[in-house]
């Protein structure tokens, strides 16, 4: 299933993905830190969910209380919410 996020309180405008079975393919994200964004995608394309939250909820860029990594994390969050009902 696809699913579009509008992250907040970041520099990227969006983030993109499919979750199937549990698994995240076809990361991207637009605006932000386009090299870092993109090794993050590639990092983790084919992961599983969970892992991809358990390892990356709650980090910070700067001062900000969010990132984008944690930014994908709610956005997984709120997917597996959607497909699980």
């Amino acid at each position: 299933m696809h699913f579009d996020y509008t992250p907040e309180l970041v520099c990227s405008q969006k983030i993109s993905f499919d979750l199937n079975d549990n698994i995240v393919t076809n990361l991207s994200f637009y605006g932000g830190c386009n090299g870092n964004l993109k090794a993050i995608g590639l990092l983790l394309e084919g992961k599983d969910a969970d892992y991809i939250i358990s390892t990356l909820k709650g980090n910070t860029c700067g001062r900000r209380p969010t990132s984008c990594a944690d930014q994908l994390v709610r956005a997984l969050e709120k997917a597996k919410e959607t497909i699980n009902g």
